[in-house]
Order: structure tokens, then C-alpha cells, then sequence
């Protein structure tokens, strides 16, 4: 068995920029990896991101600023394995393992809650038919909603994000940015559009059909990036089964002197009659091939018997790239929530591909 370095593959300034500003999903910044190549046509790989930040952290519903260091920052800190082998006829067995990790303490997952392979953990198959995959998946909208805001997949600085899967924030989103139990299929991309379909399986006994179901659509092509994202999930508080339904719908498109993004969110819960609507607006512009400034704004308002309350959050940052592997960054966002004062969160990190 041979270790060799794979060489990085040159970006334009043009995807550069979009990568960068978000318009990328998170698993094109591991482009460089260290890949073992075995006789058999067998290939593995090892890559991942790290970085941390600090900031001084003050939401509209906290009465002090926090001053802290966390993990991650633009992205979550992750590693990952991934393999594949030639069957034959273009048909390949592949597998993917990738573990979240917080490199300001060391702990493993994102939380003591997290199993090892908390990012994803799947087998399955590739090859003209497109991708059958079985285990541990990353939530396609999740996925989804990284395209069409400048802030990418950041559960700490993108409002989009915040507002939709942070607790801390209101997160209108029931479930996590990852599903277990799920086989998930995914097509060939025609002309740049592609299509996604995920189900969880419940595993409640006497309850077959309880589990989570999402359908998702993406266009990439000739610098627009259009999404369109439908889930279910199902969920246990107290009493009997309940469903939230939950649809994304956005785009961004690349003029090159800047891309703007735009997305719409909207959630419905069954049970009860209750429900959010949450509006996103950004841009990113590319000053050099190695600065950006990303701003983005988003606004959520829930509605229900006891909660009617509306929030506005944004953000503004600027990027800058050490190398192709390396960038560093400052980030400022206010946050409005309804009969609370404002809250002011400023923050730098910084951020590396291997």
C-alpha cells in the first residue's frame, strides 16, 4: 500500500469566490486528501476541515455578552474517511465514515450526545444509475440551504442556518442537520440538475410507516444555483406521533462582481396549529481572488396560539485566504428578537482544509 498527497486542483477566481462565499456544499473544501491506492482498483481517503473561533456572543434573548471559544466557526470541524471499489460495468462499492471533533478542547461530535461517525457514516453503491447509499447522512436540506446563502452550512454565523436549525436561536426546524437510519438515493446530475430522495426508517415497533422522508431537487449551471427542498419528520414530545412538514426553496447566481442569494423556509406542524415563515436574503463580492466580504439577513415569524414572535437577524464578514487551504476571517452580527433589546455578537476565526 502506497500514502500519497493528491494534488489540489486550481480554481478559477470565479469559483474561488463561490466557494468561499457558501455557494459550494461544504465537501468541496476537502478537495486535498491523502489517498491510499491499494492493487485491487480498491481507493481510501482520508481528509477534513478544522477551525476554531472566538467571539463575544450576545443574542436578543440574553441579558450579557458571552466571550468564548468554539469550534468550527464558518464551518464545523470534521474528519472523514471515504472508499470505494470498482465492481466493474462503472459500478463501485463506496463507503464514507466522517466524525465532527472541537479542536478548542479536543472532545469528540459536537456534543457529548454525538456518536463517533457523527457527520455521516453510509455504504452503499455508485455508478451510471447514480448513488444508493444505507446508514448516517447529512439532512439534504441541511445540504441544500449551504448553496444558497454566502454563510454556506455555519451553525454560528449564518442567519439562515440559526434561525432554521439552532435551538438557541428558535431553530424552526424539527430534527438535525443529520438523519440516521436512512437510505438515501441520489441521481445522475443532466445538465446540471440533479435530484435527491432520503427516508429514515422509525424502527418503532407495530409503526412501520413512522420515519423521516425528504425530497430535494438542485440546479447548478452557467453560474445559477436553484434548490428545492421537501421533508417530514416525525417526532415523539408527549402523547402520540407527531409530523412537521418543512419546504426550502432558494437560489443564488454568480455575476461574477458579486452573487446574490435569496431563500424562502416555511414549516407546519401537524399536531398543533403552529408554524414559521423565514425570508433570507445575502450577497457575496469578491474584492481580490482572496478577499470577501458576505453579508446576509434573515427574519422568521412564528405563528401559533402562543408564540407570534419575530426575529431578524444579520450578518456581516470578511474573508481572507492565507493559500488555497488556509483563511482567516472577522464576523460581526446583530440580532433582534420581538420585546427583547438588541444583541451584538463580533467575532475571528480562522479555518484549514486538509
Amino acid at each position: 500500500m502506497k500514502i500519497r498527497r493528491t494534488a489540489r486542483p486550481k480554481r478559477s477566481c470565479t469559483e474561488r469566490s463561490r466557494l468561499q462565499a457558501g455557494a459550494c456544499a461544504a465537501m468541496t473544501l476537502c478537495a486535498a486528501s491523502v489517498s491510499a491506492q491499494v492493487q485491487d482498483a480498491s481507493q481510501v481517503q482520508l481528509y477534513g476541515i478544522v477551525g476554531t473561533y472566538v467571539d463575544s456572543l450576545k443574542r436578543s434573548d440574553m441579558q450579557h455578552s458571552q466571550v468564548q471559544m468554539g469550534s468550527g466557526g464558518l464551518t464545523t470541524s470534521f474528519w472523514g474517511i471515504r472508499g470505494k471499489e470498482d465492481l466493474g460495468g462503472g459500478v463501485n462499492a463506496i463507503f464514507t465514515l466522517e466524525s465532527f471533533f472541537q479542536p478548542n478542547n479536543g472532545a469528540l461530535g459536537r456534543s457529548a450526545s454525538d456518536p463517533f461517525w457523527s457527520r455521516n457514516a453510509y455504504v452503499g453503491f455508485s455508478g451510471p444509475f447514480g448513488q444508493l447509499t444505507f446508514g448516517r447522512h447529512r439532512n439534504p436540506t441541511y445540504t441544500a440551504m449551504s448553496l444558497v446563502n454566502p454563510f454556506s452550512s455555519s451553525v454560528v454565523f449564518s442567519p439562515l442556518v440559526l434561525q432554521t436549525f439552532v435551538a438557541t436561536y428558535g431553530g424552526s426546524i424539527i430534527g438535525d442537520t443529520v438523519w440516521n437510519n436512512a437510505a438515501q438515493y441520489t441521481t445522475p446530475t443532466y445538465k446540471g440538475l440533479g435530484a435527491t430522495v432520503i427516508y429514515g426508517m422509525g424502527g418503532v415497533a407495530g409503526s412501520p410507516g413512522v420515519g423521516n422522508l425528504g425530497v430535494h431537487l438542485a440546479y447548478v449551471n452557467n453560474g445559477l444555483t436553484a434548490v428545492l427542498s421537501a421533508q417530514r419528520v416525525r417526532f415523539t414530545m408527549v402523547g402520540p406521533v407527531a409530523a412537521q412538514y418543512a419546504y426550502l426553496a432558494g437560489a443564488a447566481y454568480d455575476f461574477r462582481v458579486a452573487t446574490l442569494y435569496a431563500a424562502a423556509v416555511m414549516t407546519s406542524d401537524v399536531s398543533t396549529p403552529t408554524g414559521t415563515h423565514t425570508y433570507e436574503a445575502g450577497l457575496s463580492v469578491p474584492f481580490s481572488p482572496a478577499d470577501f466580504l458576505l453579508v446576509e439577513w434573515a427574519r422568521t415569524r412564528r405563528s401559533g396560539p402562543v408564540d407570534n414572535s419575530l426575529r431578524n437577524t444579520a450578518t456581516i464578514g470578511f474573508d481572507h485566504l492565507l493559500s488555497k487551504r488556509t483563511d482567516i476571517y472577522a464576523i460581526y452580527s446583530l440580532d433582534k428578537l420581538s420585546d427583547k433589546p438588541v444583541g451584538n455578537t463580533l467575532g475571528v476565526g480562522v479555518r484549514h482544509t486538509f
